[in-house]
């Protein structure tokens, strides 16, 4: 058909184009066809070999007119016979305007546009006109389906600002030539008046326009999902509605803004569509380039007295898995015994003796970060987003090693990326924590500006690529910063209340997260907390553990939830303390615990079961167990006796992927804190625990731990509550 640009206006829609269809000229096929009485031999010799027609404008015309003028005769024929028959009864002409006349005023009490109701009430007069019997012998076949295809047409115009109708109408047509092309041998005027009750009941059925107010904007549309097609390369943003928006004109405009930014004022839209109560917001990813979206937020916004106009929360990103180039599989060892590793001791065969399955290491970005200073390691370079950033060779070398040799004997590695002072503290440390800390070891990491979520996505990146089974090692676990609720020594920043604590670290944990993600489809990430659990702590020193997780959890959830997993460390209370099965009134079995200890760390596991921590699979969150240890200083018997209690206890928690002792060699620095933790002393010979350690998870599981067993009291290793 011939498609031409008409306003329509619709609503309180001021005199917006709308473009039906782009064809010029749109053949449509007409199949094969039976037979009919009536029908001329040249007209049933080009439906038998399927002749494409072409819509004659005149002709459709000159259809119309002499239809009206016919059905214009009836009414009077009618009128004259009853006047002389002296007869109330109504002809079959006037039986079909009663649902005219119905519609008509249904039609009226839902649309706005005067002009588009008229197109559709005319049309809706021919469409139950031709139901009638006679209502269209005077036509010719060609005739016929002409006709339908250009009431179809004026329809389309009438309603095209609701897609849902739009739709409709698109299948009904379908429909139709697909029932000319069958040959089903309906009659046209039936498939006409049906057509006209489906475009009517999908008129009647658009969802109503209304103003937008400070109450309802801006949470008007909702988003439902953020992800990047893999095979397209494109972010699509699926959006729903429950009513459409007045506004100056008819679209929904795509924003997006950087972590640190709260407003789309002075912002540009980067795609947009008609609007709907269901539609998808489109636009190129952009990956690794200076305009990529992969850390951005989005956004659907309406342009109200010629701003734009935020009508939904934005929404992350949520799967960045689907541009990684990497998907190593995990070991998926059945030992949950782990390690923090002595890297002297990589290669001297104590790690195959002690049957060592996961390991943790450290990497401080203060190491990795600048030039190298040794002639024999170049210096890496790596540009990322447009920006070019230098890896320490010598350092990378040292970890290469260390990752190389720790997958090679088939140890699952989880690192911990530590933002201490370093080349690029201006950019990865947060503003607010460049002013000093005293005593602190770490910082939080800067999202408050594009060179430092630049930085941090550089760094994520670089090294999720690096380590991801690809000739330098396999790191599957990142864990993002070290005990971050202990704010004073682990995550440093000027003291503020818990949420807007919570909300730095989690927009700092989601660049992360998807910067790790987008390089190794199979890693998984990990917010860090120590035992402190519900103490009512106001950040002087730490917050909360159990609040940390509350607002880190609602604020990653409420703009798009990730699988983040939690990496928490259940060591005594307080550290020194020997006995890891010692009764302490701060650990309890509540909820409300003040301490999380392996005693009672099924409270943190069953926290997680809640329905709203579950991840966006509706699964429980995974834990690692990625640091805890227990001292000597009381007797080398207890510290293995406390060992055996935590692994037993961990061994039999779904819910806990692996327990990663700290440490294997003692630190002096430690020691002379009381905490000697290490399974060999500082000279390099072995603890009780060592032998322990080596058979928890074997055959000789149950008689290395017989003494464990009595000194706790309990005869099976099931008794454990």
């Amino acid at each position: 058909m011939d498609q031409e640009k008409k306003q329509v206006t619709i609503g309180n829609q001021d005199k917006e184009q709308v473009t039906v269809g782009n064809q010029e000229k749109d053949q449509v096929t007409v199949g094969k066809q039976e037979k009919k009485q009536g029908t001329s031999d040249k007209q049933e010799t080009a439906r038998k070999k399927g002749k494409k027609r072409t819509l004659d404008k005149e002709k459709v015309a000159k259809g119309k007119a002499l239809y009206k003028e016919k059905k214009k005769q009836e009414k009077l024929d009618a009128k004259q016979k009853k006047k002389a028959a002296k007869m109330p009864e109504k002809s079959d002409v006037d039986e079909k305007e009663k649902p005219q006349e119905k519609m008509k005023q249904q039609v009226q009490a839902k649309s706005g546009n005067k002009k588009g109701l008229w197109i559709v009430l005319a049309l809706v007069a021919v469409l139950f006109a031709g139901g009638s019997v006679g209502g269209y012998y005077y036509y010719t076949e060609y005739e016929k389906e002409q006709a339908i295809l250009q009431a179809e047409h004026d329809a389309v115009e009438a309603i095209i600002q609701t897609n849902a109708v739009d739709q409709l109408i698109k299948d009904k047509e379908r429909h139709h030539k697909e029932e000319l092309g069958l040959g089903s041998g309906e009659e046209p005027a039936k498939e006409f008046a049906e057509l006209g009750k489906f475009l009517l009941e999908g008129i009647l059925g658009r969802p109503p326009f209304v103003d937008l107010t400070p109450e309802n904007t801006a949470e008007f549309t909702q988003i439902e999902s953020c992800l990047i097609n893999g095979e397209t390369s494109k972010v699509e943003v699926t959006v729903t509605a429950e009513e459409l928006p007045n506004s100056d004109d008819g679209y929904y405009y795509l924003m997006a803004e950087e972590v640190y930014e709260d407003s789309i004022e002075g912002k540009e839209p980067i795609a947009k569509t008609e609007k709907d109560i269901l539609f998808t917001l489109s636009t190129n990813l952009n990956n690794g380039s200076a305009d990529s979206h992969l850390y951005q937020k989005f956004s659907v916004a309406v342009k109200l007295d010629g701003k734009y106009v935020r009508v939904s929360k934005p929404q992350y990103i949520t799967n960045p898995e689907a541009i990684a180039a990497h998907a190593p599989n995990f070991y998926n060892h059945k030992s949950k015994k782990g390690l923090l590793v002595d890297p002297g001791k990589l290669n001297n065969g104590s790690l195959e003796d002690l049957g060592v399955k996961h390991a943790a290491y450290n990497i401080m970005l203060s190491r990795i970060l600048g030039n190298t200073t040794h002639g024999q390691y170049p210096t890496i370079g790596y540009t990322y987003h447009g920006k070019h950033y230098a890896f320490n060779g010598h350092v990378i070398d040292e970890y290469d090693h260390i990752f190389t040799t720790l997958s090679n004997k088939g140890i699952e590695i989880t690192a911990i990326i530590l933002n201490d002072r370093s080349a690029y503290s201006n950019a990865l440390i947060h503003p607010n924590a460049r002013g000093g800390g005293g005593q602190s070891n770490y910082y939080a990491f800067n999202n408050t500006d594009k060179d430092g979520i630049d930085a941090m996505a550089a760094v994520a990146t670089f090294l999720a690529n690096r380590y991801a089974g690809t000739g330098h090692g396999k790191v599957m676990n990142w864990v993002i910063g070290n005990e971050v609720n202990v704010r004073h020594y682990w995550n440093y920043i000027a003291q503020t209340d818990v949420k807007t604590y919570s909300q730095i670290y989690a927009d700092s944990l989601r660049v992360f997260y998807n910067g790790i993600k987008s390089k190794n489809k199979n890693a998984r990430v990990y917010i860090s907390l120590d035992q402190v659990w519900h103490q009512n702590n106001s950040g002087k020193i730490c917050y909360d553990g159990r609040d940390m997780l509350d607002e880190v959890n609602r604020y990653l959830k409420e703009e798009g939830n990730i699988d983040w997993c939690v990496a928490f460390h259940p060591y005594n209370y307080p550290l020194p303390a020997t006995k890891a099965w010692a009764d302490n009134k701060k650990v309890t079995n509540s909820v409300d615990t003040q301490i999380i200890t392996m005693k009672n760390i099924d409270v943190l596991t069953n926290y997680l079961q809640n329905e709203a921590f579950l991840n966006s699979k509706g699964e429980v969150r995974r834990v690692s167990l990625s640091e805890l240890g227990y001292t000597s200083s009381g007797g080398q018997e207890i510290q293995a006796a406390s060992y055996a209690y935590c692994y037993k206890k961990a061994e039999r928690n779904p819910y806990i992927d692996n327990v990663l002792l700290n440490r294997q060699t003692d630190h002096p620095v430690e020691v002379a804190e009381g905490l000697a933790l290490g399974l060999d002393t500082s000279g390099g010979g072995h603890k009780m625990i060592y032998n322990v350690f080596k058979h928890i998870d074997g055959a000789q599981s149950d008689s290395v731990t017989k003494f464990a067993r009595d000194l706790i009291g309990i005869s099976s290793w099931s008794q454990l509550r």
